[in-house]
């Protein structure tokens, strides 16, 4: 479970014990918005920020391992060549069309179905309601992709760390970033999911949702749904 830190955190955030507290992330990237609704909302980053190091071998992997795994290529396949004129001699005949590998147009529609889903299965789609305006802010307040989100008798708190990397055990410094009374929000979720699928959702009073995932300490997380599907 969460450390003490933790919870003394979120009981001094709270003025009383939580009645469930889990970590989660938005566990698939944010749609992008239209460009006037990104705008007015302050133009916020729509995607969590990285540890320099992942930068780091971002650049060895471009500029080192691709480069090495294309010359590997490029050497394997100018052998085969080698080979297959070698065997096949002056009187060979000419080489067989290679069939068709083009995608087919129902695959192709399924593709551009999927490209054109406005959700991603992060939330229903509506920019303007309370969702949609959640998520444009949403790594506004912190570039850690992760948040912990606490149940209390009369409301729902989202709190995160300003850092970027935190310990979801020991986190201390976290602050509540959103703040949601029970009559204006109902957390969605069913218990005994498969642990590292589970996911719950805030459903808003304005018809709009959000999903969440990538559920945080096993123990909390188990608690967490069984407060929320009763």
């Amino acid at each position: 479970m969460a450390k003490r830190a933790v919870h003394r955190r979120a009981r001094k955030i709270l003025g009383e014990e939580p009645l469930a507290l889990v970590w989660c992330e938005i566990h698939k990237p944010i749609p992008t918005p239209p460009r006037d609704v990104h705008r007015a909302a302050g133009k916020g980053r729509l995607k969590p920020g990285h540890h320099w190091l992942l930068y780091v071998g971002a650049v060895v992997f471009f500029f080192v391992v691709v480069p090495m795994m294309l010359i590997d290529k490029l050497d394997a396949r100018l052998k085969r060549l080698f080979r297959a004129r070698r065997s096949r001699g002056p009187q060979a005949g000419q080489p067989q069309t290679p069939p068709d590998t083009r995608p087919s147009v129902s695959d192709r529609g399924c593709d551009r179905d999927r490209r054109q889903d406005p959700t991603n299965g992060v939330f229903d789609g509506h920019w303007n309601l309370t969702a949609g305006q959640l998520l444009l802010r949403w790594y506004g307040h912190s570039p850690n992709p992760k948040r912990l989100v606490m149940l209390a008798r009369d409301r729902v708190c989202i709190a995160t760390s300003p850092r970027r990397r935190l310990s979801p055990t020991k986190a201390d410094d976290f602050r509540t970033v959103a703040e949601f009374p029970l009559d204006q929000v109902h957390v969605e979720g069913e218990a005994g999911q498969p642990r590292g699928f589970a996911t719950f959702r805030l459903r808003f009073t304005d018809g709009s949702w959000l999903a969440l995932g990538r559920l945080g300490e096993p123990e909390d997380a188990d608690h967490f749904l069984r407060m929320v599907s009763g």
